[in-house]
This record gives structure tokens, sequence and C-alpha cells, in this order.
């Protein structure tokens, strides 16, 4: 496999592989800089316009880089087929969210929310925002789009009682104070969690991976189940190639993050803003490439792609990131806030009941789209109004 990964580089010339791969030199360079230079850099940032320089400077790289992550993992996704493809896909976008997560919570000052935030913010945006753009966009150009019925009761069945474990039943645990867990129920979450979530993704890849391909493609021969156009027009090498640079990019990305943290919050305090905003912008962030691959896969009619997506990230952020959140509180100490507030809780319970009546058809429809993106709305409103 490294002979082939080498002979791919030699055969494209390390010049046009750099060319090609601008994002991860500039990432590069960036961690450099700011491991030599960024804590004189962001110890003072009371000027605008250098916290501007800075806060730009590092979104634009970060953004650069999760851009360059999704197009390896798409080109994984069309070299694997489904649901092989879109699973590399979503562990590598939420992979870089649990990173992330994980070092602003090793590194930054005690911010016991952040996690809490950041998950619920990604749950709105895919299944409320994204979601409803896709059905909305797709409904209006084709009507009406199928998908495979059984995978996504499967998702739900997984995501709604997972989401409320972790989101919305600390708030109602009585050994500890405030919506928190106390060690024992952190270590049984933490192992629930990560076992119903491996045992899906055993499920998914083998006795029933039926249920997560296209209905038209179910009876398919397997060499025909997937088309490399489903995955964008983007260049496909081999999979060592994309393997290695998906890696490389992930690294200095998660590294950056610790350095993102402090303008952010630095920003948020200063405009008096809800600190729900900085979970947000970070899902913003590592969502918004992965969201555009669900976008063009429903304007594609490729709907099923876009639920694997969606709902699987969405399963996927609440799998993992609730238990390395967890076994970070424990080892280091912090304190996690877990449990949402009332007003959140509500939106919750409501998005999911929602989720569960829009996949409980084989079709979908613009109608449905619109009633997702309203309920996005709402989570926008109130994070300002709550």
């Amino acid at each position: 496999m490294a002979e082939e990964d080498e002979t791919e580089i030699q055969k494209l010339g390390v010049g046009s592989v750099l060319a090609k791969e601008w994002p991860l030199l500039l990432s590069i360079a960036t961690t450099a800089l700011f491991y030599l230079f960024g804590g004189g850099w962001v110890a003072d940032l009371s000027s605008p316009i250098w916290f501007a320089f800075i806060f730009l400077w590092l979104f634009a790289v970060m953004l650069a880089s999760a851009f360059a992550i999704v197009r390896h993992a798409e080109s994984l996704a069309t070299l694997l087929g489904e649901p092989y493809g879109t699973l590399v896909l979503t562990l590598s976008v939420i992979g870089v969210e649990v990173l992330m997560i994980s070092a602003v919570m090793l590194a930054g000052k005690d911010q016991p929310t952040i996690a809490r935030d950041t998950m619920f913010s990604v749950i709105m945006a895919l299944l409320g925002g994204m979601t409803g753009i896709s059905l909305l966009l797709g409904g209006l150009k084709y009507q009406e789009q199928d998908y495979n019925l059984q995978g996504a009761n499967a998702y739900l069945a997984l995501i709604i009682p997972l989401a409320v474990i972790g989101l919305v039943l600390p708030n109602f645990t009585t050994t500890t104070e405030g919506p928190t867990l106390s060690p024992f129920q952190s270590v049984f979450t933490a192992i629930m969690s990560i076992g119903i979530y491996s045992i899906f993704l055993a499920v998914q890849t083998s006795r029933y991976r039926g249920f997560f391909v296209s209905p038209d493609q179910t009876d398919a021969p397997e060499n025909e189940k997937y088309d490399p156009d489903l995955h964008g027009e983007h260049e496909v090498r081999t999979s060592p190639y994309h393997g290695i640079l998906l890696v490389m990019y992930i690294l200095p990305l998660v590294l950056l993050a610790k350095e993102f943290a402090v303008p952010l919050e630095y920003g948020i305090a200063k405009i008096n803003a809800p600190y729900v905003l900085a979970g947000f912008i970070v899902a913003l962030l590592i969502l918004a490439p992965e969201a555009m691959s669900a976008v063009r896969a429903a304007l594609r009619n490729q709907l099923q792609r876009s639920v694997n997506i969606l709902l699987g990230s969405v399963l996927a952020t609440i799998g993992l990131t609730v238990p390395a959140v967890l076994i970070i509180g424990l080892v280091t100490g912090k304190t996690v806030y877990l449990g949402l507030s009332s007003v959140n809780s509500i939106l919750l319970v409501l998005l999911l009941g929602l989720s569960t009546i829009t996949f409980s058809n084989v079709r979908t429809n613009a109608l449905l789209g619109a009633v997702h993106l309203l309920l996005f709305f709402a989570f926008i409103m109130l994070m300002f109004q709550g």
C-alpha cells in the first residue's frame, strides 16, 4: 500500500501535489507560527483590527482545512462505495469535532458547557437546518424524493434515546447538583454510547448494509453499488494517497482549535453574546463542507446519500462526543455540563419528534423541509432571546 501511494505521488510530481494541497501548507505554516508566537499574539486582543485579523486568519485556515478533509474523505467514499463511503466521510468530520472539543477542553479555561453547546448546535444545524435545506431544495426540484426508510428508522432509533439520555436526562438526576452526571453515571453513559454506536457500525457494514443503500441499488451487484459521480467531480486517486493526506490535514486543524478558542471566547465576551454562540460557530466551522455535500446530493436526486450524511453525523456526534467529554471530565476533574436548558430541551424533543414524522414515509417533499427549517430558525432566535 505504501509503495502504491509513493508511486502515485511520484507520478503526479511533488510540485503538482503541493500545488493541489496548498491548504495543507497554509495549515502547517499557521500551526508553526502560532506555536512559536501565538502566546504573544493572543495575549492582548483589545485592538479591533488585530482581533479581527487573528480571528479571520484562524477561521479561514481551519475552514480551508475542513473542506480539504471532506474532499479527501469523499474521494475515499468514491473508492469504497456505500455505505462505507459515507461512513468514512462522517467519521472523518465528527472525528475532527471530537478532537477539537477535546483540545479546547484540555487547553482552554474551564468552560463546562462547550461540549454540550457544540453538540446541540450540531444536532440543530444538521437535523433542522441542513435537513430542511436538502428536503426543500430537493422537493422543489423533483417534487418528491425516495430514500431507504429502514435505514432512516435505524438512525433515529439510536439518535432519540442517546440524545435524550445525553442531553436531557442530566437535568433530572439527583446524585449531583446541576445538569451533570456522577462518576458512575458518566462511566455507564460513556460505555453505553460507545457500545451502541459500535454495534450500529457493525450491522451497518454487514448484515443490514442494504438498509443504507438507495432503494434502486439494493438488489444491484456489489460492483454496481456506487457511481464515482455520486461524490462530485473531484479527483480520485488511491486509498493510501487520500488516507495519508486526510490524517495530515486533521492533525494541524486540531492544534489550531486551541488557538482559535482564545479569540472566539474574547469576541463573544466583548459583544456580550450568549456563550452558546461559541458552540454554534464551532459547529458551523466543522459542518460546513459536509453539509454542502448533503445538499449537493439532494440536488442530484441522491437523497439516500443526504440521509446517510445528515442522520449519520448526528448519531456519530452524540455517540462519540458524549463519551469523549465525559472521559476527559473524569480524568482531568473538569466539570462537564450536559443537560440542556428547559427551552432547548423542548426544542430538541420537538425536532426529534418532527424527524420521526418526516422519515416515516418512503418519500419526502418540500413542505417537510420547510418545517425543519422553521425549527432551525427558532433555535437561532432563542439563542439570543431565550
